[in-house]
């Protein structure tokens, strides 16, 4: 991996076609810490600019009144019930591996077979088919390119019209095809990327076309033609297989994300949040002006800040999940 692209997920990629792609970068391509921060950052400053643009007396806000006190208050109870609600969501996530021996031998026999079948495909062992996201994409990608290639001898069987349709069929492949293999290519920085680019991508259009044509021409097929269709579909099954069953790592790997970050975060937010209270209480508040901000201000932007930290993770690892859902839901039969 470059150094640059090392980067990407730190960073919004400057170097897209339409300047900093933020929104891209914010709902996908950022390392979920990186937006965590980012948000965090915002939050604080976003306090600070409310308490400097509209002033009020934080002093007698503290010491005489129990509003930034029963909101703290509010936000350590949230915390731990968060914190309950997110490892219960990664149980049932995790369910999944907890399974009896005999369907935890069917899996791998599946897997296995699946493995064979792409080694076999692309012509390689498969014990030494690296089964990364990217990887098994380039390798996919070359065998529809190639078979796709093997089709074009179908329109010498065919005249006029029919003929035709089948080029532009597959010139619409092959188009397909140099477009992936541009973007695989491209995805070597940043951890998300090839495996967005497996959730992204939809060749279920081509399939079904592939099937339709191979249907509609079966009685105007040679032996040869119809094989090599029926070749052609496979490939694009396998690779649709792949493709869903990515969104099943992705899940897996979030969830856990998620609940490790938070478990991480969550004892220190519980006690600087308990201690800010405690502190309000003692009325034991800092007095010192620090570049010109009132301490005070910054106090208490600092104890939102912190106490607020868990549900700013929930919102950087929810907005990718939700957003992979919502782009990535051709798995049905019915689309919306």
């Amino acid at each position: 991996m470059s150094r640059s692209g090392g980067w990407r997920g730190w960073i919004p990629d400057p170097t897209g076609r339409r300047g900093v792609r933020l929104v891209q970068w914010m709902l996908l391509e950022g390392n979920r810490h990186a937006v965590t921060g980012a948000l965090l950052t915002i939050t604080f400053v976003a306090l600070l600019a409310i308490g400097t643009v509209w002033p009020f007396e934080m002093q007698l806000l503290l010491t005489e009144t129990a509003a930034v006190e029963t909101v703290l208050n509010t936000f350590l109870g949230g915390i731990i019930l968060l914190v309950s609600i997110v490892v219960s969501i990664n149980s049932i996530v995790l369910s999944y591996d907890i399974i009896s021996i005999g369907a935890q031998e069917d899996r791998l026999r599946g897997t296995l077979a699946f493995r064979s079948e792409i080694g076999r495909l692309t012509e390689t062992e498969d014990t030494t088919v690296d089964m990364d996201p990217a990887t098994f994409l380039s390798l996919m990608v070359g065998v529809i390119d190639q078979r796709t290639h093997e089709l074009e001898t179908v329109t010498e069987e065919l005249d006029g019209r029919d003929g035709e349709e089948i080029r532009e069929h597959i010139e619409s492949i092959l188009q397909t095809i140099e477009h992936i293999e541009r973007t695989v290519e491209s995805t070597n920085g940043g951890e998300f990327s090839a495996l967005w680019l497996g959730l992204d991508l939809n060749l279920g259009v081509l399939m079904e076309q592939s099937r339709a044509m191979h249907r509609g021409y079966a009685d105007v097929l040679s032996e040869g033609g119809e094989e090599r269709f029926e070749r052609l579909i496979r490939a694009f099954e396998l690779i649709t297989t792949g493709r869903h069953f990515f969104k099943t790592l992705y899940y897996k790997r979030e969830f856990s994300m998620l609940s490790r970050t938070l478990l991480i975060v969550s004892l220190p937010a519980i006690l600087g949040t308990a201690t800010t209270i405690l502190a309000i209480n003692a009325s034991i508040l800092p007095q010192l002006r620090i570049l010109g901000l009132s301490p005070l201000l910054i106090f208490v932007a600092g104890a939102f800040t912190l106490a607020l930290a868990p549900f700013i993770i929930l919102t950087a690892y929810m907005l990718r999940v939700a957003t992979v859902t919502l782009r990535a839901t051709d798995t049905e039969p019915f689309v919306l």
